[in-house]
């Protein structure tokens, strides 16, 4: 027979459970403190720590949660830790949590799960939930369709405010947001959407016609998510229209939807920045293997392409035997331009991102970018004289601050644009961002500091 537990056992379990984390807790088999440490936690803390777990203590820690915060934290989980979940699921609790997912949720999920679990999900929804999916699921990876939520409170012009609120009461519960409310004619075309709170504060005898605002911001569903996202941070609004090619309404883009694409679109430039391949799940949760294989290929093809610079400084090896102060300063050039080069590139894919340069604006970036080469390569240039002083001669200090003059007006040049041209071609701007760039720049760097070296001290 158990023995009770007393006052001290049981403040010994609170206070270690507030002291470790969840992780530390389930791996040491303390389910006790654990399943204190989610009582006293919130759902985002939850999320966040479990996302940081393997997929046996994920499984583990999320089996200690009562059922309406194991269906709010489920939501928000990596889709590596629904799945590891949803795979130690039977029976009616299956289906309650698949059908309990909002349907823009669920159709983001089986796009990643893999297809023997997407099959098993689908299988286990009631007939309305697997249509709404499948209708989801039917849009373009990654375009507004797939993000949207087709579950919307639907006004028409010709209804009066209290006939609209009494709507919103029916229907609402059903609904993943009534913030916003979208207006239709007979056909089911946007005409115009209406705020809840412009609803509250109006007399119960004004029509929504008199409250509608026509033309709002709108979408079509086949539009990449991502620029609707952008499209509702321009525009400053809460919820988003999804219209088809006839302006028909298919759903609302929410906010929190429109957030979650743009920290997906920032993550993966982030990861291409930095020559990496994305990864799927939370950083603490994947293995190093995973890490390596992320950012491997890109390391191979850079190092392929770094062999120019040895090609380079091969090439001009006489100049090097006859003034061989001149390789002290190339690690200074190349890191000078390189360093250039990904600040330009950083700005303008940023720039581009938000909608702030376009690519017809290549000429002014152009413009702007060399004026801003020349002010910092004059700058640094006059520095790097004072430093070649130091170490050698006038002749070698002149031939290295003319240099990064040059250089530095190379890398903005080539950090700057090339975003710009590989939108220009289709190709993501990340893509040819900070490791791309540096890379050119160090080639093309070291040339011009050889053929500079070579014209001013005659070699």
């Amino acid at each position: 027979m158990p023995q009770p537990v007393t006052h001290a056992q049981a403040a010994t379990s609170q206070h270690r459970s507030n002291r470790e984390s969840l992780r530390a807790l389930v791996e040491h088999g303390d389910f006790a403190a654990a399943q204190e440490w989610l009582g006293a936690h919130q759902v985002w803390e939850i999320v966040d720590a479990i996302d940081r777990m393997g997929p046996v203590d994920a499984v583990a820690a999320f089996r200690l949660l009562d059922s309406d915060r194991a269906f709010a934290v489920f939501e928000d989980l990596e889709p590596s830790g629904q799945q590891a979940i949803l795979e130690v699921m039977r029976g009616a609790e299956f289906s309650a949590f698949v059908d309990s997912l909002d349907p823009d949720d669920r159709a983001r999920m089986l796009g990643e799960l893999p297809a023997k679990v997407a099959r098993r999900v689908l299988e286990g929804l009631s007939p309305a939930e697997r249509a709404m999916t499948a209708t989801l699921l039917g849009y373009p990876e990654h375009s507004a369709g797939r993000f949207m939520t087709p579950q919307v409170v639907v006004l028409r012009e010709g209804l009066s405010v209290a006939a609209a609120l009494a709507r919103v009461r029916d229907r609402g519960a059903d609904a993943e947001t009534v913030y916003t409310l979208p207006v239709v004619d007979s056909q089911r075309r946007l005409t115009g959407v209406v705020e809840l709170s412009e609803l509250l504060l109006s007399d119960d005898a004004a029509t929504v016609s008199d409250l509608v605002v026509t033309q709002p911001p709108r979408v079509r569903a086949t539009e990449p998510a991502e620029a609707a996202a952008r499209l509702m941070a321009d525009s400053n609004v809460r919820d988003l229209p999804v219209v088809d090619a006839e302006d028909r309404l298919l759903g609302l883009l929410t906010f929190d939807d429109a957030d979650e694409v743009i920290e997906d679109a920032e993550t993966e430039d982030a990861a291409r920045q930095g020559g990496a391949r994305r990864w799927e799940g939370h950083y603490m949760a994947v293995s190093v293997l995973q890490l390596a294989r992320t950012r491997a290929v890109w390391l191979v093809l850079l190092l392929a392409v770094s062999l120019l610079t040895v090609t380079v400084a091969h090439a001009f090896e006489e100049a090097l035997e006859q003034v061989a102060a001149l390789a002290l300063f190339i690690p200074l050039l190349i890191g000078t331009g390189g360093k250039v080069g990904t600040q330009a590139s950083s700005a303008c894919v940023r720039a581009l991102a938000i909608g702030e340069v376009r690519p017809s604006d290549l000429a002014r970036v152009t413009m702007r970018e060399a004026a801003t080469g020349l002010l910092l390569g004059a700058g640094l240039g006059l520095l790097a004289i004072g430093a070649g002083l130091w170490f050698t001669g006038l002749d070698v200090a002149v031939v290295v601050g003319v240099s990064l003059l040059l250089i530095c007006l190379l890398g903005a040049l080539v950090g700057g644009l090339s975003p710009l041209v590989a939108r220009r071609l289709g190709i993501d701007p990340a893509l040819v961002s900070a490791p791309v760039v540096t890379t050119v720049v160090d080639v093309l760097g070291l040339v011009i500091y050889f053929l500079v070296a070579s014209m001013m001290l005659g070699l």
